[in-house]
């Protein structure tokens, strides 16, 4: 039986008249599919993927979602599962009729999740067995967040805050379609302004209802918390015994907002309805903490808080350092102070042992440290953990591979040995080749060793030769690691009869913060070269057809696209550039999140006594178009606000103007990333046939 035929077997739930259309989803793989044996673009959206994931307080049982998808309604659905992890039984609790997410466990026998099973996104809960189902809440709003601890809940609303429409300023003229600023930031990553903002809200939990709260973030307050973009909840932690609220938030407004990273850790107190900002408590003559504190996690006594915390202010990619604040003496210590590493997705196991993930040497990895900052590494090996919960001392992380989508595994903390629990995609490897990865080390021009993924195309064959693609990753301050993505996925490149060459150049993260900062202020320098000496050293391979090689990347890699294009030395057949950074100076004004380019690129274009910024401007990509020799594909997001669709507009015009086979593909519906079903199926049609007409 397929996993998407046991969807049907779910609790059935109560809805309301206003109750979404069910999904049908059958993603079983056709005879035709079986008998090709490859990954395609079809083949992989039939896979289902696994999301959150939470043990009970005693680890007897396991909580996660799956989120499957139909393509020909173009929609997905995400449903709740439950593990026994004493018997390995698991069934569906929900069923296609609506989709559930952030399940946790209030109880021994009492699970609360998000469901829009009423047509609006509210707060429910049912038994362990999927029975009993309730609505914790019924609000006007759509709620985006929550958690419950005790007899106290947060949740997450957004809230208007500002006027910034016509409509909301000139009560007759309700038919504008009009925005109106004094300050920035007037767009962030896909959407517009419009003057409301998510905020918190602390409640009462009793009776099996979650009160209308108090909005603790302010009426007034013209900021998010969660944080804009990604709005996580796991941000905001109750303590154990809900008397306590920790989370962050970035209290700045305009040009201010759009420059800093300086967000805070603060906490409240139900009791008292105070609120304190931690990070401030904390700062020293040593120690501004002016940077993104994030991600607070309570002691399981309460009386400790864990946060992540980056020393420099505009520098999103700086170090994630691990602190602890105690709340009895209100001092706080940099536990990872004696580790260039960074520590993500943080958990206590007591009182005074934290567990982490650390990016480390191209992988993922959890790794033990003491409040004395002794640290020891638990697993190892070529994979990416992504998250994990623990409880009653025992951990199950989410984790994939390169050749392998997420799956959880139970960790053995003594050993570090991985025991898969989930088998969600098993039709598709039972079936589908995939291709071998090597690790290699590679001689950087400078002397160093670059780690660089070689992706083979299945049934690969030493006495071929294979058109070869080198692989851009974004970021620019972003690890290549044993990433399975729905986006850029090496094994489909693979799968089409494609090496693959991924390096891990300059910026990329894992491998100590000097690694990571010299791109700042470089971008057309050393991970330039380090890119060139990757694909130069694997062309010896006699397997490449150094005939027909190309160059892919999105975002930075999109950039470093467009730039390669101009100094290849005809090492490239074609190109193509997703949401790529054109044109530094019109980029400066158009994105928005202004300590990012600010950063990176040393400053402000008018800043004429500024070396690094005059260097950075002066090697802008669209400097190079002259030099362009090679058919590119443009792609781009008509709401990427980020790196705006101006970008690529631009690449297209100087490649058309001069002549060059061009190819421009645009989103309507969609930003820097590509993620409706049917919007990604074309993405990789207009890929691959781009890549096949001038490589194959």
């Amino acid at each position: 039986m397929t996993f998407s035929a046991l969807l049907a077997l779910g609790a059935c739930s109560e809805q309301g008249g206003n109750a979404p259309k069910p999904l049908v989803i059958d993603n079983s793989l056709t005879q035709a599919e079986k008998d090709a044996g490859l990954l395609t673009p079809e083949v992989m959206w039939k896979m289902a993927r696994i999301g959150a994931q939470t043990l009970s307080a005693d680890a007897s049982k396991l909580l996660y979602t799956v989120t499957e998808y139909n393509m020909e309604e173009n929609r997905g659905l995400t449903t709740i599962w439950i593990k026994d992890m004493a018997t390995g039984e698991e069934k569906a609790l929900t069923d296609n009729r609506s989709s559930n997410s952030a399940p946790q466990w209030v109880d021994a026998n009492t699970i609360a999740f998000i469901s829009n099973r009423t047509g609006s996104a509210q707060v429910w809960a049912m038994d362990a067995n999927g029975e009993n189902v309730r609505q914790l809440t019924a609000f006007e709003k759509d709620v985006e967040g929550f958690g419950i601890a005790g007899d106290k809940a947060f949740y997450v609303q957004r809230v208007k805050v500002a006027p910034l429409k016509g409509s909301d300023k000139y009560a007759d003229m309700q038919h504008s379609k009009v925005r109106i600023y004094d300050d920035l930031m007037v767009r962030h990553w896909d959407y517009w302004d419009d003057g409301s903002y998510l905020h918190i809200f602390a409640a009462d939990y009793a009776n099996g209802k979650i009160s209308e709260g108090v909005d603790i973030i302010g009426a007034e307050s013209a900021w998010d918390a969660p944080l804009a973009p990604y709005f996580d909840t796991a941000e905001i932690r109750l303590s154990p015994d809900g008397s306590m609220l920790a989370y962050t938030c970035k209290p700045l407004k305009g040009t201010e907002y759009a420059l800093s990273t300086d967000s805070d850790v603060f906490l409240y107190d139900f009791a008292t309805a105070t609120t304190r900002n931690l990070s401030k408590e904390a700062a020293s003559a040593e120690e501004k903490f002016v940077g993104y504190d994030k991600y607070p996690v309570f002691s399981p006594d309460g009386r400790k808080v864990a946060f992540r915390s980056q020393r420099r202010p505009g520098n999103e990619a700086d170090q994630q350092r691990l602190w602890v604040f105690d709340l009895d003496t209100n001092k706080a210590d940099y536990i990872t102070r004696n580790h260039d590493l960074c520590a993500t997705e943080v958990a206590w196991a007591d009182n005074e042992t934290i567990y982490f993930i650390v990016p480390w040497r191209g992988t993922h990895q959890v790794a033990r440290i003491d409040l004395q900052g002794n640290l020891e590494f638990i697993t190892e090996g070529d994979h990416d953990i992504n998250t994990f919960t623990m409880a009653n001392g025992r951990i199950v992380a989410n984790m994939n591979t390169i050749s392998k989508a997420v799956e959880l595994y139970d960790v053995n903390l003594e050993t570090g040995a991985l025991t898969q629990l989930t088998d969600v995609n098993r039709e598709v490897y039972d079936n589908i080749a995939f291709g071998e990865v090597q690790k290699r080390w590679i001689k950087t021009t400078d002397g160093k060793e670059m780690l660089t993924w070689v992706i083979l195309p299945p049934n690969f064959d030493p006495e071929k030769k294979y058109p070869t693609l080198l692989y851009c990753q974004g970021g620019p301050q972003s690890t290549v690691s044993q990433f399975w993505s729905y986006r850029w996925n090496f094994q489909l490149m693979a799968a089409q009869g494609y090496v693959i060459v991924a390096p891990n150049r300059r910026g990329c993260p894992s491998f100590g913060q000097e690694w990571t900062d010299q791109i700042s202020g470089d971008y057309s320098g050393q991970n330039i070269r380090d890119y060139l000496a990757a694909i130069d050293e694997v062309s010896k391979e006699p397997w490449v057809d150094t005939d027909h090689r190309a160059c892919v990347g999105a975002s930075y890699g999109g950039y470093s696209t467009y730039y390669l294009a101009g100094v290849h030395e005809g090492r490239f057949k074609a190109f193509i550039a997703h949401c790529g950074i054109f044109n530094f100076e019109s980029m400066y004004g158009h994105t928005e999140e202004l300590f990012f380019v600010t950063n990176d690129y040393g400053g402000a274009y008018w800043e004429k006594d500024n070396a690094t910024a005059m260097r950075s401007y002066a090697n802008s990509p669209h400097k190079l178009v002259g030099n362009w020799d090679s058919p590119i594909m443009i792609i781009t997001g008509e709401k990427d606000y980020r790196i705006p669709y101006s970008q690529s507009l631009e690449a297209f015009t100087a490649a058309r103007v001069q002549g060059i086979d061009a190819r421009l593909v645009s989103f309507e519906n969609e930003a820097h990333q590509v993620f409706q079903p049917q919007n990604s199926v074309v993405w990789n049609r207009e890929f691959f046939s781009w890549l096949d007409k001038y490589l194959k």
